[in-house]
């Protein structure tokens, strides 16, 4: 949830003053998740909400040696064991958010959001360890990251993965609202569903309104089927098990 929280208030959905809004999400990204708002900010609302699946842009899209893109890797021992490593890597999405985080703040010099990342583990940690038997607070830390892993992994990757991919030369010929629809998938299943994604299942209203509060995505929703329909514009949205489904049938052809 915290994630979430933190996503929102970079996206400006809570207070329209963007310096504020950095401040204001250090307390749930860097110091209580040890995440970086600033890296995620570059890599999230500067390049991917700007290049959604634009291959040059995009970082995202090339993850796993590029199986998702026209370009695809060539490393043999990821073609033999994709299934594995890709399934598998879900459950360790949070740790490389981390990772990814720390490397981030130490190129960028962020020296004052780095401080409170690292304060994350001697006051969260620290007290964890210290009020647990050791074999309870190790249950605690691995529950967590599994858990929280598997809860942002499977989530996210309905969003993009297995939509249309573009090179930059394409994708700069598309209008934004063009590209923004047809590289994002929304996700069926009413409320519910709404309430299990966390609101990533609205993800091409999002992508078309990323100011725009979550609790009123599935209002704007209503309007973009309408209007695209209106218009003669393809809305691509699946249940999430057919997400999954073609997920993996892009998977197949790396």
């Amino acid at each position: 949830m915290l994630f979430f929280v933190s996503h929102d208030i970079l996206h400006t959905q809570y207070f329209k003053n963007k310096r504020l809004s950095f401040k204001l999400s250090y307390p749930f990204s860097a110091f209580i998740l040890s995440n970086s708002s600033s890296w995620w900010d570059f890599k999230h609302n500067v390049n991917h909400h700007t290049w959604c699946n634009i291959v040059q842009k995009d970082v995202d899209i090339l993850a796993f040696d590029g199986a998702f893109t026209n370009k695809k890797g060539n490393k043999t021992w990821l073609r033999r064991s994709k299934y594995l490593v890709f399934w598998g890597a879900m459950f360790f999405m949070y740790p490389a958010f981390i990772v990814q985080s720390y490397n981030f703040a130490l190129k960028r010099k962020k020296w004052a959001e780095l401080g409170l990342m690292l304060l994350h583990w001697p006051l969260v940690w620290g007290a964890v360890f210290y009020f647990l038997p050791l074999s309870e607070a190790l249950t605690v830390y691995l529950t967590l990251n599994l858990t929280l892993s598997a809860w942002l992994a499977f989530g996210f990757i309905t969003n993009h993965l297995g939509c249309e991919v573009f090179d930059k030369e394409v994708g700069e010929k598309l209008s934004w609202m063009e590209l923004q629809m047809r590289t994002s998938r929304s996700l069926k299943g009413g409320k519910f569903v709404h309430w299990f994604y966390g609101g990533l299942n609205t993800q091409i209203e999002h992508h078309l309104f990323p100011k725009a509060p979550r609790f009123n995505l599935l209002k704007i929703q209503k309007m973009t089927k309408e209007f695209a329909e209106k218009n003669g514009i393809a809305y691509f949205e699946t249940t999430p098990l057919q997400a999954y489904v073609q997920i993996n049938n892009v998977l197949k052809s790396y």
